[in-house]
């Protein structure tokens, strides 16, 4: 028997994946929110609901992946949803949602198998955050040079104090991934002191103010979490998988 998780919006959850109840599993249902991720236990295997979704369930893999978590991944998906997913979303394994009992048995079967570990949500593509030699990190027509302690965009140097670049430089050397206030605190100042996160959001409001209106939005805020820097690349993606998830919705009805 195998600890499972189904995170949905799905007023009845035994619509999302019907040939769950049909196993002998214990299947634990959560919404299908940031918050639940606390409440999900260390040896879980998640099924997460991405039918109607796409972009939340986007979020999420990377919300489990920013917060040290090891939990495996299995969408559930729409036969549409497949054109959207790729390796980057840092998911153990893709099932739609008509399968049946024995498909579903066999994917869990293989996901424990291989260790429970799937492949990095957030790392980079090559193409953003990636640092060369010299110490340049790219990021459309962002550059952090992080040897000089500089940055620049389109080719014009920005004007940051120390504690600027260093939360600059941090973020962008971490696409996608979640970070707390008391994270940044201690991961990118060495500060131990929660009461002073405060601090952080000023420092992201002066940060955004320098980027100006066309890059502030690539340090984005993630609710009740923190921030996480998103790079002008992923847009076309994001687009994509809001796209994807309406034509399933409209499909359906």
């Amino acid at each position: 028997v195998t600890d499972l998780t189904l995170m949905t919006f799905a007023s009845d959850p035994a619509t999302v994946l019907p040939s769950l109840a049909l196993l002998s599993h214990r299947v634990r249902v959560l919404p299908m929110d940031a918050a639940s991720l606390v409440k999900m236990p260390e040896n879980t295997i998640l099924f997460l609901d991405a039918r109607d979704d796409l972009a939340t369930a986007k979020t999420l893999c990377r919300l489990i992946h920013a917060s040290g978590l090891s939990t495996p991944i299995v969408l559930v998906l729409t036969e549409g949803g497949f054109t959207v997913v790729n390796s980057q979303w840092g998911i153990a394994d893709v099932v739609v949602a008509s399968a049946s009992p024995a498909e579903v048995e066999g994917r869990l079967r293989l996901v424990s198998e291989r260790g429970n570990s799937p492949v990095n949500a957030v790392s980079g593509s090559g193409e953003s955050g990636v640092q060369n030699e010299d110490g340049m990190i790219h990021s459309g027509d962002l550059v952090v040079d992080t040897n000089g302690y500089t940055a620049s965009l389109h080719g014009h140097p920005i004007d940051l104090a120390y504690k600027e670049f260093e939360l600059l430089k941090y973020l962008v050397q971490h696409p996608g991934r979640v970070f707390t206030r008391a994270q940044l605190l201690q991961e990118v100042w060495g500060y131990d002191y929660y009461g002073g996160t405060r601090t952080v959001d000023v420092h992201i409001r002066r940060l955004r103010a320098k980027l100006g209106g066309e890059y502030e939005h690539v340090i984005g805020t993630v609710r009740n979490v923190g921030y996480r820097f998103d790079p002008p690349e992923e847009e076309e993606g994001e687009a994509a998988a809001k796209d994807a998830a309406a034509h399933n919705a409209s499909s359906e009805n």
